[in-house]
């Protein structure tokens, strides 16, 4: 039953966003783009001016794996909120909660198509930088990424639901998603090494999903890396899903009835 109604939204959401075709385009040329961009900044720096990114190839392939992951990590963060937004934008919210369907199975079936769609962009920005640009991705441990893409999507849904309980809530924007999509990049090490990062910073970083996950599918594609050679990371994602993902799921049906009291489930 799960997966005939997560196929339903799925394909709701896939007739939706084909019927935008120029989306598509324009969302091929910004990854053009994006990439050329940190392209050309790699070519102005070099292993010996920065020696934390040697274990790299570079900053190039370091930078193309961060912000292709990035958009994969916003995606698991943003795509519960944003599923939750579009149905009360729809009118739809209140009338999906009336049937026989948990909140988390509503929740993750409308963020499904956000998340194969920035899965295949990804796996789009490896390809250009393997095919025109060079990186060598010949060691990669596909087993080892795919785990980590799910213990991705698993530490950071917790945050996810927390957002999407939040915007029932306060029918606005919220600061998770403000700090996760800001300021945790800084911190997590998307654009740059976190070991260039002051010490007590450095500190913060590891208090984040986004830096073990980052790091651990570097190794994965870059260097080959087993899951049991990254089975420190792949841990502590473990236990960041465990952490936030069953809070982040009592705080969304908190929320659900609460807007339910409130009778604001078809209002965005």
């Amino acid at each position: 039953m799960f997966f005939k109604k997560a196929w339903a939204f799925l394909k709701r959401d896939m007739i939706e966003a084909f019927s935008y075709k120029v989306a598509f385009f324009f969302d091929l040329v910004g990854m053009v783009a994006n990439i050329l961009t940190f392209f050309f900044i790699a070519q102005l720096i070099g292993p010996a001016v920065v020696p934390q990114l040697q274990g790299y190839g570079g900053y190039f392939p370091f930078v193309l794996i961060g912000i292709a992951l990035a958009q994969f990590q916003s995606a698991a963060m943003n795509s519960f909120a944003g599923a939750i937004q579009k149905e009360q934008g729809h009118g739809t919210l209140e009338a999906i909660l009336i049937t026989p369907t948990s909140l988390a199975v509503i929740a993750f079936s409308g963020a499904l198509w956000d998340l194969f769609f920035v899965f295949l962009k990804m796996v789009a920005y490896l390809a250009i930088g393997a095919i025109f640009f060079g990186i060598d991705l010949s060691r990669l441990n596909i087993l080892a990424a795919v785990l980590i893409l799910i213990l991705t999507v698993t530490s950071l849904a917790g945050f996810g639901f927390f957002s999407a309980g939040f915007v029932l809530v306060f029918k606005r924007g919220d600061p998770i998603n403000y700090f996760m999509n800001g300021f945790s990049r800084f911190l997590s090490g998307v654009y740059f090494p976190i070991s260039v990062l002051p010490f007590w910073v450095q500190k913060c970083s590891w208090l984040i999903p986004w830096t073990y996950s980052l790091e651990a599918m570097r190794m994965a594609l870059l260097e080959g890396k087993s899951v049991f050679e990254l089975a420190n990371p792949i841990i502590s994602l473990i236990l960041f899903s465990i952490l936030f993902l069953p809070s982040g799921l009592l705080f969304f049906r908190w929320s659900v009835k609460q807007a339910k009291r409130e009778g604001s489930l078809v209002f965005y």
